[in-house]
């Protein structure tokens, strides 16, 4: 018979919860993980990262042949033609290569993943499947799923979320995306690259909530320049489906007139929840607050003792890398470590083109929590590389504490923003000031000079503008 006692036992094979079960498999502790999906590596790498990436990139390609980009450099191209069943093996292979990885790196570490769906039985044991296994520690690492709008019915084929967008068999003529934040405009850009009309309905008043203003209102100028119609201060309250297409029904977002949208697709994806539902977390003594989340300390963990929680299920960003790091630190902390996760040095990023990336603070939230702060931006316009390869959209910018110099916020618009902003994140982890990073060399040409000369601007001292 199978061994059901372990040292720690994860729930949820995603981003954080695989990590966890390995790190901990790697401390010596003896580790199992939960998933009930048929592969691992959770929304992420299945459904949500990892395929959209897959196809940001590969529409990328096709828009940069057919649209006449290529053209620009010399590049001929004639009779480009988009086989969509080809990308969308494309985006499978990447699936399978990497949840195969997961699975392997499982056995390598002896991980043993029980295949099911976990219920809380008592502080100190869960079912799955009609077997119970105990543990000395659990991690819930459950994730999160798509929130639903009321008035319209997800039926993954005319109205489908993230998922079903990810798996449209065909460019619809027409997209309607409900929601302005990171996952409509991701799939909207795919869509829209591959022939798409796409229409973003935004309840907010600008696009990106929770980004600093400056790349709120930049990034918007950018994505109607590229042809989205965005229609900010409006919300759907009904979805009809009529003939082969969607009826949609909007009104402003203070009240007023309503009015009808047709498309052929509607893609909701006004955000997520936490998957704490179905666990029976009251048989584990575990209370969720109002938002369905479980609160938990520095130490991840939960009011009850020897169960943390990690990951979209607990408050704070629902991101990947949170996870991630959370789930190691969660492990090293049970082993009898230090586990920390710095939470003011987060990095978000959006995958459109250009990029979008920030960490830290928006200059909005400094100064609303009493910062002096002083700004410098640097338009990419300026920057060699992006210029000479005709990427000139966008800014980096510094935000910074005017008494100390420390910096509290960096927000990037490049082709390259994801990957800028590893620098400044390791920069505010060490606690740098813009001045160090003004004073840090930077090659040339690259686009990171932009943060140098961002950095340098903070003090009124940039050189190429």
């Amino acid at each position: 018979m199978a061994d059901t006692n372990f040292d720690v036992i994860v729930i949820g094979a995603g981003p954080g919860g695989y990590v966890a079960a390995i790190r901990a498999a790697q401390l010596g502790l003896k580790t199992a993980c939960v998933e009930s999906r048929e592969t691992l590596g959770g929304t992420c790498l299945n459904v949500g990262c990892i395929p959209s990436k897959a196809l940001l990139h590969a529409s990328e390609l096709y828009e940069e042949a057919a649209h006449g980009t290529l053209a620009k450099w010399g590049v001929k191209t004639s009779k480009v033609e988009l086989d969509l069943g080809v990308m969308h093996e494309a985006r499978l292979e990447s699936i399978k290569g990497l949840t195969q990885g997961v699975a392997f790196l499982f056995k390598k570490n002896k991980v043993e993943w029980l295949k099911g769906h976990a219920k809380f039985t008592s502080k100190t044991t869960i079912d799955v499947g009609g077997t119970s296994y105990t543990a000395k520690n659990f991690i819930i690492a459950t994730g999160s799923s798509v929130t639903p709008l009321p008035g319209v019915e997800i039926d993954q084929a005319r109205i489908v979320d993230s998922t079903g967008a990810l798996e449209l068999a065909k460019v619809p003529d027409h997209l309607v995306v409900i929601g302005g934040g990171v996952i409509g405009l991701e799939l909207g850009s795919v869509w829209k690259r591959l022939g798409a009309k796409v229409t973003v309905v935004e309840f907010l008043d600008q696009i990106l909530p929770g980004m600093d203003g400056d790349v709120r209102k930049e990034a918007n100028k950018i994505f109607r320049k590229q042809g989205f119609e965005i229609r900010t201060s409006t919300k759907v309250t009904k979805a009809e489906k009529k003939g082969k297409g969607v009826v949609l029904t909007v009104e402003p977002a203070a009240g007023g007139a309503a009015e009808t949208i047709e498309a052929d697709a509607v893609l909701v994806s006004i955000g997520r929840k936490p998957n704490t539902e179905g666990l029976d977390l009251d048989k584990a003594g575990i209370q969720v607050n109002t938002r369905g989340q479980i609160e938990v300390d520095h130490g991840f963990r939960t009011g009850v003792a020897g169960i943390y929680a990690i990951g979209d299920v607990t408050p704070g960003p629902m991101l990947a890398h949170k996870a991630e790091d959370e789930g190691i630190a969660a492990a090293e902390i049970i082993a009898g470590q230090v586990g920390i996760v710095n939470h003011d040095v987060i990095p978000s990023v959006v995958y459109t083109f250009p990029e979008i990336a920030g960490v830290g603070k928006t200059e909005e939230d400094a100064r609303a929590e009493g910062y002096e702060v002083k700004t410098g931006k640097f338009p990419m316009l300026a920057n060699s590389r992006a210029k000479t390869n005709k990427e000139a959209d966008g800014f980096v910018k510094v935000i910074a504490d005017a008494k100390s110099d420390r910096v509290l916020g960096v927000w990037i618009i490049a082709s390259v923003a994801g990957t800028m902003i590893a620098q400044a994140a390791q920069a505010m982890e060490f606690g740098a000031t813009s001045e160090d990073i003004a004073y840090t060399c930077h090659a040339h040409p690259t686009h990171s000079e932009a943060v140098k000369e961002a950095a340098m601007a903070v003090r009124g001292l940039p050189i190429h503008i």
